[in-house]
């Protein structure tokens, strides 16, 4: 979700950042799609194959879908490299660190080591490319938040109803990986409910079986699924709470988009998290034990809790796609 979110906004504001180059830029939109997909786009491709093709057969097959001489700016590592200038995006590489995630693709690696320039979305993202992919000299440009959530007012309670919830309620949005650490927070709101009975639980993002069964015998647990992209600045304005308890993320969107809407934040203390974050939010290791504290704490009311959210919608203000846009252009111009 965070991938896609990143290639619209980037996409939908790529000519824009380049108008300020020296030289005029056509900025041209290659939608991939496999042979068989119905959605709509502008190349089609055997994404099956491609995904476990040889460095060289990729790369003979990029010399015919991209335009000779064009800078190119890779978003998902199963397309293949182009001719000309090679810029690719890596969000995290938990393809190669967790077996429960997606399948890497083969060919990547290598890619990413001969790509003219690699953009990572945090510092610590850059970090695990060097030392596991062995990746020189990334270029870090953070993501920005939709500014849907500086402005987006609360759910009405009508709407609210039809989803099962009322308000206060504490919100995790994402996926269900075990990166995202969902044992630890079922833990955590096991301990914290019963002191904070007024609260409910809501579980936004895909679900499966698994995760019902983790939290099923939690008190006052909603699940509610993959929601439309409207509903979510709306549900995360009017949300008395947010959790981010992830052990690894490439960059940690839901953290930002949060402290955007001035919502009272708890995320743990690894990976990108603390980066994004920083005074903006409550940091607390990813065990069962500190995040019920740390939930505990911004459930809790607290007059400290005005400054730290205030904090929070501060430093959201620096994360805008705009100035991420600003920053791939300049990656972009230097192969201009």
């Amino acid at each position: 979700m965070g991938a896609q979110a990143y290639e619209h906004a980037i996409r939908s504001r790529a000519r824009a950042a380049l108008e300020s180059a020296p030289e005029p830029w056509e900025v041209h939109d290659v939608v991939v799609r496999s042979l068989r997909s119905p959605l709509a786009g502008n190349r089609r491709l055997p994404m099956g194959w491609l995904f476990g093709a040889s460095p060289a057969a990729r790369r003979a097959l990029g010399r015919l879908v991209y335009p000779r001489g064009s800078v190119v700016h890779r978003m998902d590592l199963l397309l293949p490299p182009p001719p000309g200038p090679d810029v690719v995006t890596l969000h995290d590489v938990v393809a190669w660190e967790f077996d429960d995630e997606s399948d890497p693709v083969r060919a990547a690696p290598e890619e990413l080591r001969r790509a003219d320039a690699v953009v990572c979305v945090s510092a610590f993202t850059a970090r695990r490319a060097q030392e596991f992919l062995g990746v020189v000299d990334p270029v870090v440009v953070p993501n920005g938040v939709s500014p849907d959530y500086f402005a987006a007012a609360p759910l009405s309670p009508e709407v609210l109803e039809g989803l099962g919830l009322r308000s206060p309620y504490l919100l995790y949005a994402g996926g269900s990986a075990r990166r995202k650490n969902l044992p630890a927070l079922a833990e955590a709101w096991r301990h914290v409910a019963d002191r904070r009975p007024e609260w409910q639980l809501a579980l936004a993002g895909p679900t499966n079986p698994e995760r019902q069964q983790l939290f099923a015998d939690a008190p006052r647990v909603v699940h509610l699924g993959r929601l439309a992209d409207e509903l979510m600045a709306p549900l995360m304005a009017g949300a008395g709470a947010a959790v981010v308890p992830s052990l690894y993320e490439g960059f940690g969107l839901p953290a930002l988009e949060a402290m955007a809407a001035r919502v009272p934040l708890v995320a743990s203390n690894r990976s990108s998290l603390p980066e994004v974050v920083a005074d903006g939010g409550t940091l607390v290791d990813p065990t069962p034990e500190a995040l019920a504290e740390g939930l505990e704490f911004i459930t809790s009311g607290d007059s400290a809790l005005a400054a730290i959210t205030s904090r929070g919608r501060e430093r959201a203000e620096r994360f805008t796609w705009e100035r991420s846009a600003d920053g791939h252009a300049a990656v972009w111009r230097h192969f201009g």
